[in-house]
């Protein structure tokens, strides 16, 4: 109850507006064919963005050199300004009581921001699963130790 509470405080206050910068730098990205990846990132960060409570963001184990290249691309395209709007709606929220919990989560986001690919959304009663390479369901070794071999 408390997230959905906190995620329509959120919505109001800050994360409309966050994310339809997401948006508008996925667009953006769809104008070359070489940057689709990076607006594929931006509309699912967009999503986070909206509705942020309850979700968390985990590495992807298979993520390699190409994601290193993307990302360091995104951070020098899009990247900086994405994360100078968290930093400026977070300031926002941060002069209210009410809003400092919500300018914490903002400040949280900016990694993800600066650095997109090779991250996964997921939410965070599952994140323990997706760390260690299992993704969701069962846990396949079942009472095995949980640590990817």
């Amino acid at each position: 109850m408390l997230r959905i509470i906190l995620n329509i405080i959120w919505l109001v206050f800050g994360g409309l507006w966050l994310a339809l910068l997401y948006v508008l730098a996925g667009i953006i990205c769809f104008v070359l064919i070489i940057t689709i990846p990076f607006g594929i990132a931006s509309f699912r960060i967009a999503l986070y963005a909206l509705w942020p409570f309850g979700s968390t963001t985990v590495d992807r184990p298979t993520s390699g050199s190409f994601t290193l290249i993307g990302n360091v691309i995104w951070l020098l395209v899009a990247g900086i300004w994405i994360a100078f709007g968290h930093i400026v709606t977070a300031f926002a929220q941060a002069l209210t009581i009410i809003g400092i919990p919500l300018a914490i989560a903002n400040l949280k986001m900016i990694p993800i921001s600066l650095m997109p690919l090779g991250k996964r959304i997921v939410p965070v009663d599952q994140a323990s699963d997706y760390r260690y390479g299992y993704g969701p369901g069962p846990d396949p070794y079942q009472g095995a130790q949980r640590y990817p071999r």
